[in-house]
């Protein structure tokens, strides 16, 4: 089976919703999935994913499943006084961590024990397994038994907190270099396939992640949303 993970287009937060700069973007990505053919469509309960969804869906003619752990990921902790996201943490602080790096410790260590990250987390593992399930794929361990082997191809509509907490499950490996190492811009498109190659044993692989070839296709200059500043003295997002 295959996974496609789209993220929704430039984001409108106070709104939330898309920019006209992102109405663009979905477009463009709209053109390029209706050419695929979904077996099921899913899709995050926030508005910005919904509205990206909205012109792909109409190509298509599906309805999405919504569900609500596609939501952004919500897991909080107490830093300082104040809560805050869990996946947004200063390099200085957390690369000096090796447990960040395994994904049997990131959630034991000590800041992230103090919010609500591990409930949030473990409600999108359990989300996406019973996604797989109902698709013939039932995690077991680090792999998975092929109940119903196919070649079903399913779409996802959500954000990148919650992209990187599926595909750190899926592979088995702690999310942190995933939200801090890696950047998936508006619309990008991840594509992930089940390979099965013992029989009734499949894992999956990760073909391409992040790719945004149909905006390039169209002339559209990617969004910088979800970019940090390239250089310290630059003026963009910190």
């Amino acid at each position: 089976m295959e996974i496609w993970i789209a993220r929704h287009a430039e984001p409108d937060y106070e709104h939330d919703s898309i920019t006209k700069k992102g109405e663009t973007e979905a477009k463009l990505l709209s053109e390029r999935l209706a050419k695929q053919n979904f077996a099921e469509v899913y899709c995050s309960p926030m508005g910005r994913a919904k509205k990206t969804a909205s012109y792909t869906l109409e190509k298509i003619k599906k309805t999405p499943t919504v569900y609500d752990w596609l939501h952004e990921f919500r897991g909080t902790v107490i830093d300082g006084n104040e809560k805050k996201m869990c996946w947004d943490r200063m390099p200085s602080y957390w690369c000096k961590i090796d447990d960040y790096y395994s994904y049997d410790k990131w959630l034991d260590v000590p800041l992230m024990k103090t919010g609500d990250t591990r409930e949030r987390y473990e409600e999108v593992c359990k989300g996406i397994d019973e996604l797989l399930e109902k698709h013939g794929y039932k995690h077991n361990g680090r792999t998975y038994d092929v109940i119903n082997p196919n070649s079903d191809k399913i779409l996802l509509f959500c954000h990148f907190g919650v992209e990187c907490a599926i595909m750190s499950h899926i592979f088995g490996i702690s999310p942190m270099p995933l939200w801090h190492n890696f950047c998936a811009l508006p619309t990008t498109v991840t594509r992930i396939v089940s390979e099965e190659r013992e029989e009734g044993t499949a894992s999956f692989r990760c073909l391409y992640f992040g790719d945004i070839s149909h905006l390039y296709a169209g002339d559209e200059e990617p969004s910088f949303a979800a970019r940090f500043c390239e250089l310290f003295t630059d003026d963009t997002r910190h």
